[in-house]
């Protein structure tokens, strides 16, 4: 099956997508989701993927404080907006269609699979989408969204600083009433995806900031809307200070963002920047997730097609055992990944209508999508280029662009051992009964998972209970335990509704779900 056809298949008739639509008051037939997803891999595919080793190789240059992306990307971002692809999930009375966020989730797979380094712009813009369609006011929501759902303008996340990593506390960008009602923000942002370009129309910052009367802490600090562009055409006062030379996805801007009394606007209350930030903090890590299972597609594609073709020993590679047990468990891993990410996605459309448990179940997943999906891109990437052989370690055959591509995942939106500790110091004490739920759901779902599933649930009884020094050094891998375990569990039961699946979920579930109870013993090991 295509990955197109697993999307569809998962949503449809694992999920009930379409019944859920209408509540969410944007009603979908069956067919209404294939044709959307058929539609969009063809525009991923033919008008995305043709550029994406160009793209790698042409990278991004900063001339004269202006980033030139790859020639092509002016282009296609004019087809990107032309098609209406960023407004899938967006609110309709701003301009998007208002469709469930698993189709949007479904839809950037597709994307990010055919180009990560393009598909981190439309990721960055459909977060602050989500950021401000909840947190701003009526009129900034009138001014903003409109731009952004149709991707005339990008977005970007400005949290990191140079001092302070991923403890937000030592953030030291200030800002001060200009008198007027607005704020001039001075500070400096590092790592900001996309945060100068020269495609986008206008680019809108999203910055994490302290007022003077801020508190010490994560308390004092305060979010603001900080434009590139001002109305009437005037320069803010935010400049690009440097892009980062990357091991991977050239083609995406990694900027040093300058703010010297840039103006801005106050979004939602002063002090409360950082839960209003998680709004698109989390549709990120979501997102990244997603990304994780593009690369995984990616590279699963890349190696099936060489390995069908490449003869050795008079006969195709993909014939070989060894090399056919290398092709089975990357399809498996995608597969799995893509459910488990699904699963996410559409909790989170559960949790918008009210669904008792759903937010639970959003909580305790995210953590698990990012870090699990992401670190499965990198090994999925890394037997992707194994299949090659010398072939995948050149760049002729793009199948160490995906590697390259695939390892910044694990670090982003919060490194995935900050994911693990967030899943075992503050998901699982808040969440435990919904965890046990979800363990005991996967455990149902085969024989085979039953016994790794009690022993998922079990560890994360003790690890909630441990000291801090024990959880943190078991959270890892109880994380990745969750993950084989969750994954299996779907695996298991998409193939009972589809049996062209069913030769992934078995090669899952004999030789890559022992990995769960490895894990688990790892995690419950002393320090």
């Amino acid at each position: 099956m295509s990955p197109a056809e697993q999307l569809a298949l998962a949503l449809n008739r694992l999920h009930g997508l379409p019944q859920l639509s209408g509540r969410l008051g944007a009603p979908l037939a069956e067919a209404d989701l294939v044709a959307i997803l058929e539609e969009a891999s063809r525009f991923a595919e033919e008008r995305i993927a043709p550029g994406r080793r160009d793209a790698d190789r042409a990278g991004c240059v900063l001339e004269n404080g202006v980033v030139r992306t790859p020639p092509h990307y002016a282009g296609l971002l004019r087809e990107w907006q032309a098609a209406g692809w960023q407004g899938v999930a967006a609110p309709a009375e701003h301009g998007g269609q208002g469709l469930p966020h698993a189709v949007w989730a479904a839809v950037f797979e597709l994307v990010s699979s055919a180009d990560m380094a393009f598909g981190l712009m439309p990721m960055l813009t459909a977060g602050a989408v989500e950021l401000l369609a909840h947190q701003a006011s009526a009129d900034q929501a009138a001014r903003f969204l409109p731009p952004l759902v149709s991707a005339e303008w990008n977005g970007t996340m400005g949290l990191t600083e140079p001092q302070a990593g991923s403890d937000l506390s030592a953030v030291r960008a200030r800002a001060v009433p200009d008198g007027a009602g607005g704020y001039c923000v001075t500070g400096a942002k590092i790592f900001i995806t996309w945060g100068e370009n020269s495609i986008a129309a206008n680019t809108l910052h999203l910055v994490l900031a302290r007022l003077p009367d801020a508190p010490a802490g994560s308390r004092g600090i305060s979010l603001f809307a900080v434009p590139k562009l001002l109305p009437g055409g005037r320069r803010n006062g935010v400049r690009c200070g440097g892009i980062e030379r990357k091991a991977g996805i050239h083609a995406s801007p990694t900027c040093t963002m300058i703010f010297e009394e840039a103006e801005g606007e106050l979004v939602g209350e002063p002090h409360r920047g950082l839960p209003a930030m998680f709004a698109m903090m989390n549709a990120a890590r979501l997102a990244v997730g997603v990304e994780g299972v593009g690369q995984c597609a990616r590279a699963t594609a890349l190696a099936e097609a060489y390995a069908a073709g490449r003869e050795q020993g008079g006969r195709a590679i993909a014939g070989h055992p060894d090399v056919a047990r290398m092709l089975a468990e990357m399809r498996a891993v995608t597969a799995a990944a893509r459910l488990i990410a699904l699963d996410c996605a559409v909790s989170l459309d559960r949790a918008r209508v009210g669904e008792p448990g759903a937010e639970a179940r959003l909580a305790l997943l995210t953590p698990v999508c990012k870090a699990w999906c992401t670190d499965r891109a990198v090994e999925v990437a890394s037997l992707g280029i194994q299949v090659h052989g010398g072939a995948g370690y050149v760049e002729e055959t793009g199948a160490a662009q995906i590697w390259r591509d695939a390892r910044i995942a694990p670090i982003y939106e919060g490194t995935n051992g900050i994911q693990a500790m967030d899943l075992v110091a503050r998901k699982l004490p808040r969440g435990m009964e919904a965890f046990r739920a979800m363990a005991a759901e996967a455990g149902a779902a085969d024989p085979a998972l039953r016994g790794p599933a009690e022993a998922l649930a079990e560890a994360a009884g003790r690890l909630a209970s441990a000291p801090a020094e024990v959880a943190g050094a078991g959270a890892a891998p109880f994380l990745d335990a969750a993950g084989w375990v969750l994954g299996g569990a779907w695996l298991a039961r998409a193939a009972a509704v589809e049996p062209g699946l069913a030769g992934e979920a078995g090669f899952f579930l004999r030789r890559l779900l022992p990995r769960a109870r490895a894990r688990l013993e790892e995690a419950l090991a002393p320090a």
